[in-house]
């Protein structure tokens, strides 16, 4: 895993590389039926989530890759949460974006992103002053 920084790399390309880790990590780690959804949750938040953000402070997100990321996140919080019972109707559905987040009760993957570059700018600007 790395990231290289050069004028020919696109983004997109560093984006769709590290999803691609993340979607390996996520097979492999939640593919066992054994583990709680709680040990899941900490294993996305611990192995996965990392191995997706990595080298995220060069990242200047547009609105395409902000939906790939949360595509990604939804992706794997589904394979967590699994399908839901439609309580009316009797049949399984899967869960929607709103209800995904509020079982996981933590910031979305754009939002982590989002404070990095703020933080990162905000020690960039703090460096300036010296």
């Amino acid at each position: 895993m790395g990231t290289t920084i050069t004028n020919q790399i696109s983004i997109q390309e560093e984006i769709m590389s590290t999803l691609k880790s993340g979607n390996a990590c996520s097979a492999e780690s939640l593919s066992s039926t054994l583990l709680s959804k709680n040990i899941n949750i900490k294993v996305y938040r611990n192995v996965i989530f990392p191995v997706v953000l990595y080298g995220c402070e060069t990242w200047l997100l547009t609105v395409r890759e902000e939906c790939r990321l949360r595509v990604f996140e939804s992706g794997v919080l589904r394979r967590i949460f699994g399908p839901r019972r439609d309580e009316v109707r009797g049949e399984w559905r899967k869960l929607h974006h709103e209800e995904l987040y509020d079982l996981h009760c933590s910031a979305n993957i754009v939002g982590v992103i989002n404070m990095t570059m703020g933080w990162v700018g905000h020690v960039a600007r703090m460096g300036e002053r010296r």
